[in-house]
């Protein structure tokens, strides 16, 4: 997602994303662990995704 279209989203759905990215980056974290995934760049593509999302609703929050 760009800054744009996140910029677009409510607090509940910026809520909802970091919870479902937050589950997606544990998974492949187990995977990994357990044996090498295919591609590893997903993990800080995935850890980059939540660190946007959690900055997004930090500056939703201070608006409101």
């Amino acid at each position: 997602m760009k800054k744009e279209d996140l910029k677009g989203l409510s607090v509940d759905e910026l809520r909802t994303e970091i919870a479902v990215e937050e589950n997606r980056l544990l998974k492949l974290k187990f995977a990994h662990a357990v044996s090498p995934i295919e591609n590893p760049m997903r993990i800080r593509e995935s850890r980059k995704r939540v660190a946007r999302l959690h900055t997004e609703l930090t500056a939703k929050s201070r608006q409101a």
